[in-house]
């Protein structure tokens, strides 16, 4: 077997050429000149393990492996040699060109879109790894040609939970981004068509697959995807046409006793891409040791989550999720595999944090701060305010006035507040309020009491009716496991954004009850309201990152939209987009100019300074060394205002078309 680069390879192309045949077969050089079928038992994985510095020993993509590959006129192996002109060496840049405006990345049925070899040799070199996809949703229609009753059943039954989706390749929770071409109900009625699904997906078990995805996609003109779980609320990580960069199956937890760095001296876990929320907590709770991570368990801990930034239960004490990551091993848009920490790669360390995913290259593993075990004290509840309730909307908002002005008081005590507002659907109307909970990290449940007792009691003599459920627990997995709600995906008549109000709004008592009245009256309108009090300020010694500079002293974030019937179609299909986009969130953003970018508004105007603050122009620099063509991209991703989506319509980014380059 050849271990794993041209000249002679174009040889034996030019010979079938010659005899007027199409090369359907890659073929490979033996070592006696004779001509071979390149297959797994004639071409290893285009790996060799080398020890890499604070990392240990990896499987990687090298020089010698392409050259050894070369050597044996493997066919197209050209298509995988590095970008050297981008990592600042003086070897010839590869096949990938600069785009120029009106140049579109490369789509099936281009006549530049890779061939039946060429998508063969990339199989071979990933030891088989390559997933030609096919829709999750397409086994509950007859005439796919993958139909399955049983496995349609099953999809049909989970079609809400986060895991069925996270296990796919190229499954997303948020099909409305999808096209919802391909959609499991209509499986009887209607047609599965790709829509924005990749097609084609790599299953990344090691570094040199995402080395061969991402020099592939470059030297080919490919768009390339990065997905981790799917669990994205903007569609980030799928595209028409794409080669996906499939990173779920990176679990591996490793226990760090003690890593230093120039911020840090203490114990650490260095997490696969792949590791979920839920995962993150179990290993964390069973070393004995306190993880920052998301509120659901589905969630991809070192993928889009810390990328952008990732609010946590934890925040109010330890800042955001991009605040406890101490290294990033990453995939550069050049192919190299690089680590960036304190002492190393310090601007891509800077971006990564924050930044935004999908955008510097790929991540394959993080180090993360790990915190001491501690108690959280809080409570939980849920109460109906309407008509057919115990109490009145108008006791339900003076209640809800009088939580909000103490959200100053309560962030700078840590707490983590998360609750929800939704419209009670029955004829006499009314709203629920369900606390998912409210708590305080570091408290015993007496001294928990004794913080919250004035809005208790200023709740009770204004006549509200409520019950807390107090509890008093040992670590962050046991509030998490028995108080925080199940997560519902897949919900494709719905979209949501957000903004994150900052502490001095409250300095002046008019223009705070100003936003109050404002929220309220969104609500009134239709909007649910997902809202959390807390503040993930940066804490003393932490390195500066790009994390969005409105998150630093906001005290309030909260989500808001609204969905719309089933069949809604045209003008007031937009209607209800533009209300959220050009309407509610326009309304809000006098006092709340910022918004989280991972559960933001797609159709954000002005989505750098929303999502990124401060922080954007010098992330478009760094993009622009590190990916000058844009091999990465994602709807409102740094430098996503230099492409757009070909046939979107106006209120909404769906990713279904050829993306397309609008500006330099």
């Amino acid at each position: 077997m050849v271990a794993v680069s041209l000249s002679r390879a174009l040889l034996v192309a030019g010979a079938f050429a010659r005899l007027g045949l199409a090369q359907t077969e890659p073929t490979i050089l033996a070592e006696d000149g004779s001509v071979l079928t390149a297959n797994e038992s004639t071409v290893a994985p285009a790996a060799e393990p080398e020890v890499v510095e604070d990392v240990g020993e990896v499987l990687l993509l090298t020089d010698a492996v392409l050259a050894n590959l070369t050597a044996h006129d493997l066919s197209d192996i050209d298509l995988f040699t590095f970008d050297e002109e981008v990592a600042g060496t003086s070897a010839k840049r590869s096949l990938g060109r600069g785009f120029k405006v009106g140049d579109c990345k490369v789509f099936p049925g281009d006549r530049a879109w890779p061939s039946r070899l060429s998508w063969t040799v990339f199989d071979l070199l990933t030891g088989g790894a390559l997933i030609e996809t096919v829709p999750i949703g397409a086994v509950c229609y007859p005439n796919s040609g993958v139909y399955n009753a049983a496995k349609c059943q099953n999809v049909l039954a989970n079609w809400a939970q986060s895991s069925l989706h996270a296990s796919d390749p190229t499954s997303v929770m948020s099909p409305l981004y999808q096209g919802e071409t391909c959609m499991p109900q209509n499986g009887q009625s209607g047609t599965c068509e790709m829509g924005s699904f990749p097609s084609y997906s790599v299953k990344i078990r090691n570094v040199y697959q995402v080395q061969l995805a991402v020099n592939f996609a470059r030297n080919q003109n490919l768009r390339l995807v990065v997905h981790n779980t799917g669990h994205d609320f903007l569609g980030k990580s799928t595209g028409a046409g794409a080669l996906s960069i499939w990173t779920h199956n990176l679990k591996d937890i490793q226990h760090i006793k003690s890593f230093r760095s120039a911020s840090y001296n203490g114990p650490a876990l260095r997490l696969g891409a792949g590791v979920q929320v839920g995962e993150l907590y179990a290993a964390a709770n069973k070393l004995g040791v306190t993880a920052v991570g998301g509120e659901c368990a589905g969630v991809g801990v070192a993928g889009g989550y810390l990328a952008g930034g990732g609010h946590s239960p934890l925040s109010g004490k330890y800042g955001l999720g991009s605040d406890q990551v101490l290294s990033i091993d990453v995939v550069l848009p050049n192919g190299r595999f690089v680590t960036a920490s304190e002492s190393k790669n310090t601007d891509l360390f800077w971006a990564l944090r924050g930044g935004g995913g999908g955008t510097f290259g790929v991540v394959t593993s993080i180090t993360v701060k790990a915190h001491p075990k501690q108690k959280f004290a809080g409570f939980s509840w849920s109460l109906a305010a309407g008509p057919e309730s115990e109490n009145s909307i108008a006791v339900f908002w003076q209640a809800m006035y009088a939580y909000w002005r103490k959200f100053p008081q309560y962030a700078a005590k840590g707490v983590y507040g998360y609750s929800t507002i939704f419209p009670l659907f029955t004829a006499a109307g009314g709203y629920s309020w369900t606390f998912h909970p409210f708590m305080m990290p570091d408290m015993t449940l007496a001294q928990f009491k004794a913080e919250i007792k004035p809005l208790l009691d200023e709740w009770t003599a204004m006549g509200l009716v409520f019950t807390p459920n107090y509890f008093e627990k040992n670590s962050l997995h046991e509030v998490w496991t028995q108080y925080f709600p199940a997560e519902s995906v897949a919900n494709s008549n719905l979209r949501t954004a957000s903004r994150l109000f900052p502490a001095s709004v409250w300095n002046n008592p008019t223009n705070r009850d100003a936003l109050f009245d404002e929220v309220r009256a969104i609500v009134e309108e239709g909007s649910a309201l997902i809202q959390y009090n807390m503040n993930p300020r940066q804490t003393p010694g932490t390195p500066n990152s790009a994390a969005n500079s409105h998150w630093r002293d906001s005290v309030w974030f909260a989500i808001m939209g609204s969905g719309w019937a089933p069949g809604t179609a045209g003008a007031e299909l937009a209607a209800v987009n533009n209300k959220i986009t050009h309407n509610w969130m326009a309304r809000l953003r006098a006092w709340g100019p910022g918004a989280y970018g991972n559960e933001g508004d797609v159709m954000e105007p002005n989505f750098g300074q929303a999502f990124f603050g401060t922080n954007y122009q010098r992330l478009l620099n760094i993009k622009r060394e590190v990916d000058p063509n844009d091999l990465f991209w994602a709807p409102t991703a740094v430098g996503a205002e230099r492409w757009t989506i070909q046939g979107q319509p106006s209120y909404l980014t769906t990713q279904v078309g050829k993306l397309c380059k609008i500006s330099n």
